[in-house]
């Protein structure tokens, strides 16, 4: 694995809504392989940490995800249409 691969799945890690799954699709790492990752890659306190918020979290495994789209989109967010940003 490259630094930039490797820098990638942390960030992918630390994201509260990236699953598990999206990580083993993209790169081929099982959850396990994951936490190994982070172990060996991150200082014990920042591990630790990240350890205590994933641990259980719905949003980080699709089993457990209770809601279908991923995406959360504000009913005020402006449209964007041909690459522009719609004006008021």
């Amino acid at each position: 694995m490259t630094e930039r691969e490797i820098d990638r799945i942390i960030e992918m890690a630390w994201e509260d809504r990236t699953p598990f799954d999206a990580i083993t699709f993209q790169f081929g790492y099982t959850e396990k392989e994951v936490i190994e990752l982070m172990r060996k890659e991150l200082k014990p306190s920042s591990f630790k940490l990240w350890r205590k918020r994933v641990q259980g979290r719905a949003t980080k495994h699709l089993k457990k995800r209770n809601f279908d789209e991923g995406r959360f989109k504000c009913s005020r967010q402006k449209n964007i249409s041909g690459n522009k940003i719609s004006k008021r």
